[in-house]
């Protein structure tokens, strides 16, 4: 038999993590790297090329969530690079590390 570590077991706080502007910004461009492909995919599968589909009707939804999934996925792994650039030229709008905000959002 093996022991169980307690030394690997994760650590707990009840001290919430609070997320930098960075990595919010970061966040919301790879939402928006997945909406723009989601976009890009539908807008690729709406083209008719007069085939006629075995499935008919019934595997739309399953295309749609496969694209939907696939859209989630290359924007997390950075694939494209659309979210990298969109944080790139972001950031250079947000307050320097440290720098604390006026109440009109300007940095001091």
């Amino acid at each position: 038999m093996t022991a169980i570590s307690t030394t690997s077991a994760p650590s707990l706080s009840l001290t919430p993590t609070v997320a930098t502007d960075r990595e919010k910004l970061a966040g919301a461009a790879k939402q928006f790297e997945a909406i723009f492909l989601r976009q890009m995919l539908a807008a690729a599968r709406s083209v008719d090329f007069g085939g006629d589909d075995v499935f008919g009707k019934m595997d739309e939804t399953f295309v749609q969530m496969r694209d939907e999934r696939f859209a989630e996925i290359a924007s997390q792994s950075g694939a494209l690079g659309l979210a990298a650039q969109i944080e790139r030229h972001l950031a250079a709008l947000l307050p320097a590390e440290g720098a604390t905000a006026t109440p009109s959002g300007e940095a001091k």
